[in-house]
């Protein structure tokens, strides 16, 4: 006799064990296959260290032969030469993460600059990044754009974020310029109505909060605010967990103009009165436009507010080339 219970609680406990199981299992089969891989690349190094001649140019592409044939597939010569430069970038297992999966290290080592990749490999194992949510940030240039949207002194945030990885210390820590939505697909000149914007990028949330950074809580869009008998409404408001402050940002599918700042500057005013409970900061206010003129918000800015930030979007990737330069000269400077 088939017996069928409808004890929500013990299945829920049964799902719980299951899935921890699970889960550990998972994570053990990861762990066992990167210190193989990381093996492997050791005695990959060593052996052409002692045989360089017998080694040769061929070494790898004939030793990938050699154990697709005998172990099938995972082997090929650029999977092999990931396994020994994993072994040079990390020379201990101790230091390898756990929570990082092959994919994600193969990603990373693709990165040529040290300082970026030890970065991403921080921000990574903090965020619990997904190897599709790292290689969007790295396309994005996540790593470039935090270091010129920073303060004078970008020595220092380079040593920061190569070390520690972002820390959100105060509210210009969370801002970016530009911003990058190229995950909506749309064409870099297109023009939108703020509210088609809107709606797409909430139809995209877990998206457009990965772009946002950490810490972030989607509060809701569209947030009221009566002034006597006048009613305004905020087009998003977030709350960073990290800052213990409301995010509110203003979505213009034009060019800056100094009087978003006083609109944006009355909305911060009212959720620090009225909004704002005990342990929170004073509100961030982001003005998100397609374009701006730096010195119309540098003279907009000055004296209202320091909490109020300008930024521009893009609907496509940044040129990464570009970005490099650019920093290379601002670093140098």
């Amino acid at each position: 006799m088939e017996i069928i219970t409808t004890d929500k609680a013990l299945i829920a406990n049964i799902r719980e064990l299951l899935n921890n199981a699970r889960a550990r299992v998972s994570n053990f089969v990861n762990v066992e296959l990167l210190q193989t891989y990381f093996e492997i690349g050791k005695l990959i190094n060593e052996y052409e260290i002692a045989n360089p001649k017998e080694y040769g140019k061929g070494g790898l592409l004939n030793l990938s032969k050699a154990l697709t044939k005998e172990f099938g597939k995972g082997f090929s010569r650029t999977n092999i030469h990931y396994m020994k430069s994993f072994y040079l970038y990390k020379q201990n297992f101790q230091t390898v993460s756990e929570k990082l999966s092959w994919s994600h290290y193969c990603e990373l080592l693709d990165i040529s600059d040290e300082s970026a990749r030890k970065f991403y490999e921080i921000e990574c194992e903090n965020s619990r990044w997904s190897f599709r949510e790292l290689k969007r940030q790295i396309d994005s240039s996540l790593f470039e754009r935090l270091l010129l949207t920073s303060g004078s002194d970008k020595q220092q945030k380079l040593l920061e974020l190569s070390q520690v990885g972002q820390l959100l210390k105060q509210p210009q820590d969370i801002i970016k310029d530009p911003y990058v939505f190229e995950f909506l697909g749309l064409p870099e000149k297109h023009v939108l109505k703020e509210t088609k914007l809107e709606k797409i990028l909430g139809a995209r949330m877990k998206d457009f909060m990965l772009e946002l950074g950490k810490g972030f809580m989607y509060v809701g869009s569209q947030q009221r605010i009566t002034l006597g008998n006048t009613h305004n409404f905020v087009d998003l408001v977030f709350y960073n967990k990290i800052l213990k402050a409301y995010v509110l940002i203003d979505l213009k599918t034009g060019k800056f103009k100094h009087e978003n700042i006083g609109q944006m500057n009355t909305y911060l005013n009212y959720y620090e009165t009225e909004i704002n409970e005990q342990g929170d900061t004073k509100p961030i206010g982001i003005i998100l436009c397609a374009d701006k003129n730096a010195i119309e918000v540098e003279y907009a800015i000055r004296g209202v507010s320091s909490q109020i930030f300008a930024s521009k979007y893009s609907f496509v990737l940044p040129d990464k080339e570009k970005l490099i330069a650019e920093l290379s000269r601002t670093l140098k400077r």
